[in-house]
């Protein structure tokens, strides 16, 4: 069957929501949820606390938790905390930092697979960002952010900035590229690797993984689902643009997730 799904997927890559629409459509229920959060549930905000969330969101993803016996985690580049406090009172499972961080229970407790940033680091980071008027540095505890969308001619110097201060933490840290910013993350997690540790809990074991995303960092998450048998759905946004993707933006995914949570009577 879900090799069958996969010639689906190869034959409606250039239709918008037709995998996804085709998904709604199947009577199946054994499915996992794995969600990126900024682009693909909220919208891309000038910085990462004017996100707003949409009423009714957490509601709807504690339902689709419940619905799937636990098998919804969201994977992102925030602190799982973090997501806490936008989903609140909801404490999905999830991973945090491309995989830093871990939650392997709804309500469980947060883990940390990676040690902290070096203070000297996120000091000197903090520090060169004065360099450039309108530029944020983000602690992630296990990571950082450097956020240009306010400064994007600032770009370059900034990559280049960050590639220097790092060469010291070469074996330790790496640069990920995303959407008007820059992440420093421990060397050896992405969501694609969170993504398979996810799958095996005993909550999404045998099931068929759906992975939601709009960046980058996303895609070996999709990769990932995909070698499962899954689905690697691509939502509109800055990085995709509109041509060959599934969902249109986070109003798009919120949509589909309402239409999926009706379909497991949730």
């Amino acid at each position: 069957m879900q090799k069958e799904k996969g010639l689906q997927r190869a034959d409606k890559q250039n239709e918008q929501g037709g995998v996804a629409n085709d998904i709604l459509a199947d009577t199946t229920t054994n499915y996992a949820l794995f969600l990126d959060v900024d682009g693909t549930l909220l919208d891309i905000a000038a910085t990462p606390d004017a996100v707003v969330v949409p009423e009714g969101l957490a509601n709807l993803l504690g339902r689709l938790s419940g619905g799937l016996q636990g098998a919804l985690a969201i994977i992102t580049g925030r602190r799982l905390q973090v997501i806490d406090a936008l989903l609140a009172p909801e404490k999905l499972v999830g991973a945090g930092v491309h995989g830093a961080e871990l939650r392997t229970t709804p309500g469980g407790a947060i883990t940390s697979a990676a040690a902290p940033i070096p203070q000297a680091l996120l000091a000197e980071i903090t520090e060169l960002a004065q360099n450039w008027p309108g530029v944020l540095v983000e602690c992630k505890g296990e990571g950082l952010a450097v956020h240009y969308r306010q400064a994007p001619a600032s770009k370059a110097q900034i990559q280049a900035a960050l590639r220097h201060h790092l060469e010291p933490y070469a074996r330790e840290l790496v640069i990920l590229s995303g959407k008007k910013l820059f992440e420093v993350i421990p060397a050896g997690y992405s969501k694609g690797q969170v993504l398979s540790t996810l799958a095996a809990l005993p909550a999404f074991r045998d099931r068929v993984p759906i992975m939601i995303g709009d960046d980058v960092g996303d895609e070996p998450a999709f990769a990932a689902a995909e070698q499962m048998g899954g689905y690697a759905l691509k939502v509109a946004g800055e990085h995709f643009g509109r041509s060959g993707v599934d969902l249109d933006g986070p109003a798009g995914v919120v949509s589909w997730l309402e239409g999926f949570a009706k379909r497991l009577k949730v």
